[in-house]
């Protein structure tokens, strides 16, 4: 009795191609996935320091001993900002790294000619996963909003 090789079906070769594309595929797959999710952290702080900044300068211009103290504008933005990995409930003060803010009162003119208030916020993120060599470890935010002095 003479045993015969039995010829391989086409099932068997798909599954190794299979195997083969999803393997050189899957790094691609996890960069994309990683890229998008530190890209949503990166919107997610900008528009969290945004707004920050945006009602400490509302607060500022209604209030020229608000404006005068950076702390009250430091605490808007804190607040905020508060749900940001790097922050959380350790930063008390906006005078150093991650958060730096600024405000001045009447010292710039606004568009109408007339006073305003000026609030800067830079906050310096983490990334969620560095790349080395292809993104650097941490990114700077730098918002800056100007409003009009209310009378």
């Amino acid at each position: 009795m003479c045993k015969h090789r039995q010829p391989r079906t086409s099932l068997n070769l798909r599954r190794g191609n299979s195997l083969i594309e999803f393997s050189l595929l899957m790094p691609w797959y996890v960069f994309l996935f990683v890229g998008a999710l530190d890209f949503g952290f990166y919107s997610y702080s900008l528009i969290s320091l945004e707004d920050g900044v945006r009602v400490a300068a509302l607060n500022a211009s209604r209030s020229s001993s608000l404006a005068s103290d950076s702390g009250s504008a430091c605490t808007y933005v804190l607040g905020s900002i508060k749900n940001l990995p790097n922050i959380g409930t350790t930063v008390l003060t906006c005078s150093a790294a991650p958060v730096t803010v600024t405000a001045s009162y009447g010292a710039t003119s606004g568009p109408d000619g007339g006073p305003s208030t000026t609030v800067t916020a830079i906050y310096v993120t983490p990334q969620m996963v560095p790349i080395p060599g292809l993104l650097a470890g941490q990114l700077t935010i730098t918002r800056s909003v100007q409003m009009r002095v209310r009378s």
